[in-house]
């Protein structure tokens, strides 16, 4: 077997575990969910996100820290150096300690005398509240420490245990529901039992990691300053890339409810849910390519760098968008189904979402590949700068308008030109040829999508839910069909014909 065919049987072999992971872990959440509401009812209920909220505000340099983890293994164990692999994981895994006692130190201050002075908690569960906010600065402390061995088992690719820890995590979460019959302060008891599997998963990653990776084994305090600043630069341009998409996110929600008040504020996190929902999907597609997309570049092999990208950005699109046509048509029905009664503004904000997502869905191969180097000072510099200009136009958009809908057609409109640039930058860094891009894959999907909606511009408004179910699988019909025939190139149909036969011999 040849190293590419080895590539894409672990890729493919990747992919459907973590679908496996998504489906359960989703059924499981959703499960879960109802059942904790039930067991502590609405006002515990509300305590326990509230409190756990303060905590989540001193997190968002986790994700930073993760991606620059991930991309400074992916590319030595690339060049297949495991001696400089294992120095970076050490540098790494210091680094997140040094992370967590900062933390700690923040979470025992200023955020226990936010927790105290400015929450609005009920008569009588001030200590209660108390409890759960310890409980959840140790979990959120196990999960940082978890972060750098997460980093090493997605770099190695091992999404099977990935995925099983993961499921077994969520039954684990489960299960503790159920204890809660024995204890007569339901949500303290809930908050500690939580940090407790959080706990039992940060071990068994590290377990995990030490039997099955040599750079996990030997932790060296050693200080390298290269190496930390190296990591610590990655990490901070990171950082300010997700203070922009953070900001992007919340300043526009910030923005509507100065404007439109709280009814339309609950529309967008309608919208954000539904959307969020859907790109799981293609998440998890992306999460099996990102690893190999960095050591192919590491590597030198620049054609395979190149095709990946092309490839995975083409068949992200294609993912996402067969779930966002049907549910883009049939918006309206399905929101009536799940809520029953829908506020003013989700139909229309769902939909522009999920226009944005698909942009985001193309576009995902491109962000890793503009890692690729280590060196995102000016693309964040330049990508960073764009998102968070959706602020200062939106607001003067706002000033002269009562359209609410404007505020994402606004993100929507950004998104394309910040996905332009984007592109043209990697054409100057990699030599990424746009001219390719362009003819193999946005003039595909682009024909693909126009062909596609013709289901859209012919429906109506449905009185029944058979007429939903027949167009949702029409729509699926097209879009597939569309897909095979105009948006794959002849050695991709050959591909996806030869792998269906054989499936079908099997």
């Amino acid at each position: 077997m040849t190293d590419t065919a080895a590539n894409n049987k672990r890729i493919a072999k990747n992919t459907l575990m973590l679908y496996i992971r998504m489906f359960i872990i989703m059924a499981v959440s959703l499960y879960t969910s109802r059942i904790v509401l039930q067991a502590l009812g609405v006002e515990d209920f509300g305590i326990y996100n509230i409190v756990g909220g303060i905590v989540i505000l001193f997190t968002f340099i986790n994700n930073a820290m993760v991606s620059s983890t991930q991309r400074f293994l992916n590319f030595e164990l690339g060049r297949n150096n495991l001696i400089e692999a294992q120095k970076l994981f050490a540098a790494s895994l210091n680094i997140y300690l040094l992370i967590v006692i900062a933390f700690i130190i923040l979470s025992e201050t200023i955020g226990l005398w936010f927790l105290n002075q400015f929450i609005n908690l009920p008569p009588g569960r001030t200590d209660a509240a108390n409890w759960v906010y310890q409980a959840a600065i140790i979990a959120t402390a196990f999960n940082f420490i978890r972060a750098p061995y997460n980093a090493a088992i997605i770099a190695y690719e091992r999404m099977t245990f990935y995925a099983y820890i993961s499921i077994i995590e969520g039954v684990l979460k489960l299960c503790i529901v159920f204890l809660l019959i024995f204890f007569p302060d339901k949500l303290i008891a809930y908050a500690w039992l939580h940090s407790f599997v959080i706990l039992l998963t940060m071990i068994s990653y590290i377990i995990f990691c030490h039997r099955n990776f040599i750079i996990c084994r030997h932790h060296s305090f050693s200080f390298n300053k290269d190496r930390y600043r190296s990591l610590a630069s990655f990490s901070a341009w990171s950082l300010f890339g997700s203070i922009a998409n953070m900001s992007g996110q919340q300043g526009v929600n910030i923005l509507l409810n100065i404007f439109f008040g709280v009814i339309v504020n609950a529309a967008m996190g309608i919208a954000t849910q539904v959307n969020s929902a859907i790109n799981m999907f293609v998440s998890n597609f992306q999460m099996a390519f990102n690893p190999q997309i960095i050591k192919l570049y590491a590597a030198g092999e620049k054609e395979k760098f190149i095709n990946l990208i092309l490839h995975t950005s083409k068949y992200s699109y294609y993912l996402l968008f067969i779930l966002v046509l049907p549910c883009f048509i049939c918006c309206e029905q399905l929101l009536q189904l799940w809520l029953g009664n829908v506020p003013p503004h989700a139909v229309s904000f769902c939909r522009l979402l999920l226009i944005f997502s698909l942009i985001d869905a193309l576009q995902g191969p491109l962000w890793i590949a503009a890692q690729a180097n280590g060196k995102i000072r000016n693309y964040q510099l330049i990508i960073s700068g764009l998102i968070l200009l959706n602020i200062p136009v939106i607001y003067i958009i706002f000033s002269f308008s009562n359209i609410a809908e404007l505020a994402l057609v606004i993100r929507v409109i950004l998104n394309i030109i910040i996905s332009i640039v984007r592109t043209v930058y990697l054409n100057r860094t990699y030599e990424f040829p746009i001219t390719k891009y362009i003819k193999n894959v946005a003039f595909c999907i682009l024909l693909s999508s126009i062909i596609s909606i013709i289901p859209y511009l012919i429906h109506d408004e449905f009185l029944g839910w058979e007429q939903v179910t027949i167009t949702t699988v029409i729509s699926l019909i097209i879009s597939l069909s569309v897909i095979y025939n105009y948006g794959l190139n002849k050695h991709e149909r050959s591909f996806i014909k030869t792998l269906i036969i054989n499936k079908l011999k099997k």
